[in-house]
């Protein structure tokens, strides 16, 4: 951590102590198939012998951090206190990210960063899966739970996870051969 700022170092402090209480976990981290950080997402859950878990989600790592960086440190900013300041963690991904460790979230954005590391990994072109992101990062509480629990829960089996995935990927990033008009989406939909 010796190369993080005092502000930086600041946040982190704060953020620790709701670690340990907050419905998301993000982790960032290092592992060794992905080059540079990853971004980790968990969900806690109690089990049925009434311990917590944390459910592993999936990660957004390599181009799809590269490009999606700004629509998650956007999410990020919407992470509050009780008080409902925000913790400040998008100043974390500002730069290099220098951070290693746990972070917290609360139920909306960490579904929305799920929803965006269940589907990034089948999106190859870069600005498919920025849109993607800034997409989703419009999505409200109600839409958020539900596309998650679609590309999560088989409830029409394993088939029916990869249908509602190549749907809403259809649906929030256009296809291959929509390079104009995903750019001029962009231009109109970033922050």
């Amino acid at each position: 951590m010796a190369d993080l700022s005092k502000r930086q170092e600041k946040i982190i402090s704060e953020a620790a102590l709701r670690v340990k209480s907050a419905p998301w976990i993000m982790r960032i981290t290092v592992r060794k198939d992905y080059t540079g950080p990853a971004l980790v997402l968990s969900e806690r859950y109690i089990t049925e012998k009434k311990t917590e878990k944390l459910r592993e989600y999936g990660c957004i790592y390599n181009g799809a951090l590269r490009h999606c960086r700004r629509a998650i440190q956007v999410m990020l900013s919407e992470v509050t206190d009780e008080a409902g300041r925000s913790l400040g963690l998008d100043k974390l991904l500002e730069g290099e990210i220098a951070y290693r460790g746990n972070l917290p979230l609360n139920d909306t954005i960490g579904a929305k960063l799920a929803l965006l590391a269940k589907l990034h990994p089948q999106v190859r072109r870069a600005d498919r899966v920025e849109l993607m992101a800034w997409r989703i990062e419009r999505f409200t509480r109600e839409e958020t739970f539900y596309w998650l629990t679609k590309v999560s829960v088989p409830t029409y089996g394993r088939r029916g996870i990869e249908w509602a995935k190549s749907g809403l990927r259809l649906m929030l990033a256009g296809r291959q051969d929509d390079k104009q008009v995903i750019h001029d989406i962009l231009d109109k939909i970033r922050k």
